[in-house]
């Protein structure tokens, strides 16, 4: 086995049965006109890795948010398997340093561009599938994304926060208020319901892990009330 690839694979902490799958991942097709002895790139590979990836988040997100509705699901799903947080892990995981260019991309900077990061992740992640399987690759995928998926799935349900606020403050005098409702379950999993208050009227409730989640439902409950009175509130749309 070649000590580049070995030190990859405990970087990524997945030691491969088939090592010639992980080499493969990194070869770019530029790295091909110049070594003839390789008859193969990465793009195979990076086209069910796409696949594999979205796959595997989407299943992370469904479990893990079953309150999220489908916008919420595929805005989150979209924002984290973009290429700037591809290229972002990519670089987290050196894969610059292990990726076959030609000479002409390398001088370029091709170990830094971030389609060439991405792609290389994309291709990283079939070969993990094929050479370890679906649960393996998942259970790899999850490690590193579960951090951007919880900051973005927050960053998503706010916005229903931050557009009921916004609502609500074009009214001038009245005013927005949230107050927790309940809180049960152990401590290990609780369950808090909160409500949002208009004018001390309450307008909308929701439940969640955290009391932040259940304001953000309480939140989403409000507006979709607010866009059913579109008399009242003409400008919601």
């Amino acid at each position: 086995m070649e000590p580049d690839l070995y030190q990859l694979q405990k970087k990524l902490d997945v030691y491969f049965k088939q090592p010639e799958l992980l080499k493969l991942a990194m070869i770019h097709p530029s790295y091909l006109a110049e070594h003839p002895e390789e008859d193969q790139h990465n793009q195979r590979l990076e086209f069910l890795g796409d696949a594999v990836l979205g796959a595997a988040v989407a299943y992370y997100i469904y479990q893990h948010y079953p309150e999220a509705t489908e916008g919420e699901l595929t805005k989150t799903r979209a924002a984290v398997v973009c290429e700037s947080s591809l290229a972002g892990l990519a670089r987290e995981l050196d894969l610059g340093e292990h990726i076959r260019l030609g000479r002409g991309e390398a001088i370029s900077g091709g170990k830094e561009r971030a389609s060439i990061l991405a792609d290389a992740f994309e291709s990283l992640t079939a070969a993990v599938f094929l050479d370890q399987g679906w649960q393996k690759a998942c259970s790899f995928l999850w490690s590193l994304f579960q951090e951007e998926i919880e900051k973005t799935v927050q960053g998503v349900s706010s916005d229903y926060k931050t557009f009921l606020q916004e609502v609500i403050q074009r009214r001038g005098s009245d005013r927005l208020s949230y107050q927790l409702i309940s809180e049960t379950g152990p401590d290990h999993n609780k369950r808090f319901t909160s409500g949002v208050y208009l004018n001390k009227k309450l307008l909308g409730s929701g439940s969640g892990k955290s009391k932040k989640e259940s304001e953000q439902q309480a939140a989403k409950e409000a507006v979709e009330l607010l866009r059913k009175k579109v008399v009242k509130y003409k400008y919601i749309k």
